[in-house]
């Protein structure tokens, strides 16, 4: 049976396979460009690059997911309630209190981020604030905290980089296929453009698809369980499933959001039109709402 501990366990395997996919991929890339360009140099770009590109979203992710969704450190004077709610939820569920910050978008969403405990922050619109009632803003608060006890924040954050990465990626393939690099004869630049043609535009299809696929795998069941977690911290599952009723409904999306950065939130972050039929489905970052509030309290608002 599963447990918070094997769950943080499980997160902290995935991470680490994470890194280690990372790593090949790239260095997989590397050392194709160096044999078709008999450049060695190439490959030991993309050793020392994939090195630097890992530790850099370990130890700095946080901070990039911070400046990509337009947050700002809130203030005690300004923000009380958040402050208060935030500082008794992380003294009941025993975990230290995580910065906070407010992220100026009417339209209501919250996530967490970081790479521990001891290094986590929780972000919140202020439409999210200027919606929900305490009840409501508690539930929310508890589900982050739950990331947070449950390790999920690490590999949520690191993937932002790493995703980002390779949608990066996935461009300069296309533009090199597109445009061509310099090659030591006639004969041999042109077949290195067909190789890299085929290279980009089979890496462009994939890339997306296999982003989505990630982000499905660390997604989905992980909003289920932080669910559960807030609604024991609070011993009020009513709070958190009207919260999501609320943020479910409103009709905008958050401004500064990305494919990237979608996962991270505690509902799609783009408002109703992420509620496609069919195929659409599949690929929704986070489950259905309502089927998050009958888990909760076994029924709809």
């Amino acid at each position: 049976m599963a447990t918070l501990y094997t769950q943080q366990d499980k997160n902290i395997r995935k991470t680490w396979i994470l890194f280690s996919l990372f790593l090949i991929v790239v260095i997989g890339i590397g050392w194709a460009f160096s044999w078709i360009y008999q450049i060695p140099e190439i490959l030991y770009f993309a050793v020392i690059f994939s090195i630097f590109m890992n530790f850099f979203s370990y130890w700095y992710s946080d901070k990039i997911v911070l400046k990509i969704s337009g947050a700002t450190p809130a203030l005690r004077e300004t923000h009380r309630e958040i402050y208060n709610v935030v500082e008794n939820l992380s003294i009941t569920a025993g975990l230290p209190v995580p910065k906070i910050y407010i992220i100026n978008d009417p339209a209501p969403n919250a996530f967490a981020a970081g790479r521990d405990k001891n290094h986590a922050v929780v972000a919140v619109t202020s439409g999210l604030l200027e919606m929900l009632d305490r009840s409501e803003l508690e539930g929310v608060i508890a589900h982050e905290l739950s990331h947070i006890g449950n390790r999920d924040i690490l590999i949520s954050t690191v993937i932002v980089v790493l995703v980002g990465f390779v949608a990066l990626l996935s461009d300069i393939f296309l533009r090199f296929s597109l445009f061509g690099g310099s090659g030591r004869s006639r004969d041999r630049e042109g077949r290195h453009q067909s190789i890299m043609m085929i290279v980009g535009i089979v890496f462009a299809i994939l890339a997306p698809l296999v982003v989505a696929l990630i982000q499905l795998s660390i997604s989905r069941k992980r909003e289920f369980l932080a669910d559960a977690s807030g609604a024991l911290l609070t011993r009020y599952p009513e709070g958190l499933a009207s919260a999501l009723v609320k943020i479910s409904k409103y009709p905008g999306s958050v401004k500064r959001v990305s494919n990237a950065t979608a996962h991270l939130f505690i509902a799609s972050p783009f408002g109703p039109k992420e509620k496609r039929p069919f195929l659409g489905s599949l690929f929704m970052t986070h489950p259905p709402v309502e089927e998050r509030v009958k888990a909760l309290i076994g029924e709809k608002l």
